[in-house]
């Protein structure tokens, strides 16, 4: 009799439990909200919204995108940090805020690494080494063997300390063994005003920005800081090409969930995501900017994700920069 009592007790679980799976509402179910850590007008809300619109006509469920700026990036992080790993809450972000905010703030509260799930790579775009018209070099190589015989005079501009062509300057001076002194301005617009105006000796600026510089004179480039050549200026060394070996500085941007995201989550946003970026007007908008899309894995990712923390916790550490 007891017998009897526990295969049905057993049978009746089981059908309980299939019945929840069952009645389980099937991903995703009510809207998604996309947090963009910088200020609406960038790429990242551009690349943010333009991933909402894509989840909407994928799954039939609204994805709100909200502009969450503040602390360089940290508030917008920290929202997504802090949310629940079910997938309805997601960040689409720049590096800065993933691979260089840890070693600039070291009471920023949270671990990019472990407390963020990488989902899908989605763009990279370089920087480029520009120097003033009078600066007498037409190449890295002189750039360094110049900045080698008169250590301390030649000098570089960025929008600040921290900045992306802060850290690249000094990633350069690390790899080079050159001295070059840091004149930091209020944003990357004064440093370039102050480049073209020969207040300064070269900066490492957005390609965006420089092309119209160098097109005109008014800037001479010399090298770009992506692994391979960029599409906004082919015929542009890279920094290995021109000799520096190993070097490589990109503004990335991805997107994220929170540690903990299901798998099957995250895969289904990492496919879409990935859908995304076939799309030939989105990848000539990026190219525009210099920024181009390269597919990984998410594995991929968060393996990028770590070596390019370790390169900016090492220059943060061995420059001893700090932020504003």
């Amino acid at each position: 009799m007891r017998a009897n009592h526990l295969l049905f007790f057993t049978a009746a679980c089981a059908c309980t439990a299939s019945d929840a799976v069952a009645q389980a509402p099937a991903w995703p179910a009510r809207p998604l909200r996309i947090i963009a850590a910088q200020s609406p007008g960038g790429v990242t809300d551009m690349l943010a919204r333009t991933l909402a619109q894509k989840f909407n006509e994928a799954w039939k469920q609204p994805a709100v995108v909200e502009n969450r700026a503040g602390a360089a990036g940290a508030i917008g992080t920290e929202v997504v940090v802090k949310s629940a790993p079910d997938g309805y809450t997601l960040l689409l972000s720049s590096a800065g805020p993933i691979v260089i905010n840890p070693g600039l703030y070291p009471k920023l509260g949270y671990d990019p690494l472990r407390d963020l799930t990488p989902v899908a790579f989605v763009a990279a775009s370089p920087l480029m080494l520009v120097v003033h018209p009078s600066v007498p070099a037409n190449s890295v190589k002189a750039l360094i063997a110049l900045a080698r015989a008169q250590p301390e005079r030649l000098t570089y501009g960025s929008g600040g300390n921290g900045s992306p062509a802060h850290l690249t300057a000094e990633l350069f001076k690390a790899t080079t063994g050159t001295r070059i002194t840091h004149v930091p301005f209020k944003g990357s617009a004064p440093s370039v005003l102050a480049l073209v105006g020969g207040q300064i000796d070269l900066s490492f600026t957005t390609i965006v920005i420089s092309i119209p510089q160098v097109k005109s004179g008014r800037l001479r480039a010399l090298a770009v800081t992506s692994p391979r050549r960029s599409r906004a200026a082919p015929d542009l060394p890279t920094m290995i090409e021109a000799g520096v070996a190993a070097f490589e500085s990109q503004q990335w941007f991805g997107l994220f969930g929170p540690a903990a995201l299901p798998k099957d989550i995250a895969s289904k946003l990492h496919t879409e995501t990935l859908r995304m970026m076939e799309n030939a007007e989105l990848r000539e908008r990026l190219a525009a900017d210099g920024g181009e899309h390269t597919a990984m894995s998410a594995e991929q990712f968060a393996a990028y994700i770590r070596a390019d923390a370790a390169r900016w916790t090492q220059v943060i550490k061995t420059s001893g920069a700090t932020a504003d």
